[in-house]
């Protein structure tokens, strides 16, 4: 064999295993990981893959919870998947659950209405002035002419079901009302969803009186246990793979009340006038509709604003 034959013959060698160092490590590139990482990338992958497992007892408002029925079980865990991996909106209800339950309970216990139904306008509305394609409003979707039949101010400039006060003392009357007529609150809760005409004709139909042994419609059928499935996440998200730190959680709103009793003509000024701007006043007060109040029959609103407009005003009063 020539030198020249060799030379070539030792070129092609070392360039056709080039190519194929090349080729193996491109095929081997999309799985190339550091050392570990292919270990903890499984666990993510399950952990974001399973099913969460169900309590051995839950009740919603003192009233057990039958888990031992298939039927109850398989309800409670599909609301439980479904919100535990509707991941931003279930961050979002948590974050909100800080600011808003505070209010809730506190107008829930001066009703004597347990406490689990603050879990309800979770369902109802995520905590937000939900406003649903029916026309339903508020935190508690409370529909124009229902809310006028039970006394609530609602007009052009004023809407009441903006109020989570007036539409959580709202609530209250109505549970109040069908716990007196059903004996029991999960049926109590179960028509502020479906309505008491549609819950007792099935009640009449089907000859229960509980509301995990009647057949509903599906969005009322669903209601009670995606109440339950927020009561545990928010209870204890971190079970539910939601790990979030105090400092994230919406903080709870500082106001004082102001007492108004005569028109307002212009809210901006309104606003300024108390070391505030607009847009903080009719977050504050989402109820007053208009950037004016006429208020002709002279009524006394209550009119929240800003803590640190208190703290601006006396600033200003101190120089």
């Amino acid at each position: 064999m020539t030198q020249p034959f060799r030379r070539t013959l030792l070129a092609s060698v070392i360039l056709v295993s080039i190519i194929i160092i090349i080729l193996s490590i491109a095929g081997g590139s999309k799985g190339f990981s550091a050392p570990g990482t292919e270990e903890i990338a499984e666990k993510d992958t399950i952990r974001s893959n399973m099913p969460y497992k169900l309590p051995e007892k839950l009740t919603f408002a003192g009233e057990e919870v039958p888990l031992d029925n298939f039927d109850t079980r398989e309800s409670l865990d599909r609301e439980l998947l479904t919100s535990a991996y509707r991941h931003s909106s279930t961050i979002l209800i948590i974050k909100r659950a800080n600011r808003y339950l505070p209010v809730i309970e506190k107008i829930l216990a001066e009703n004597n209405i347990p406490d689990d139904f603050k879990y309800l306008a979770a369902a109802e509305s995520e905590y937000s002035n939900m406003i649903s394609p029916a026309g339903a409003t508020g935190f508690w979707q409370i529909m124009k002419a229902t809310g006028r039949e039970e006394g609530m101010e609602i007009n052009e400039e004023v809407d009441e079901r903006y109020s989570l006060e007036r539409s959580t003392k709202f609530a209250c009357d109505y549970f109040r009302k069908s716990y007196e007529k059903y004996g029991n609150w999960t049926l109590a809760a179960a028509s502020y969803n479906g309505g008491r005409a549609a819950l007792n004709e099935q009640i009449m139909i089907q000859k229960q009186n509980n509301y995990y042994d009647l057949l509903l419609a599906e969005e009322t059928a669903r209601y009670i246990f995606r109440a339950l499935a927020y009561k545990l996440i928010i209870t204890d998200p971190g079970e539910y793979g939601f790990t979030l730190k105090s400092d994230e959680l919406y903080p709870e709103l500082k106001y004082f009340e102001v007492e108004v009793d005569t028109a307002v003509t212009d809210f901006s000024q309104f606003a300024q006038k108390f070391g505030t701007n607009y847009k903080l006043l009719k977050f504050l007060n989402p109820w007053l509709r208009k950037p004016y109040l006429s208020n002709r029959q002279n009524k006394k609103y209550i009119i929240k604003i800003p803590a640190d407009g208190m703290r601006k005003i006396e600033q200003s009063e101190a120089y």
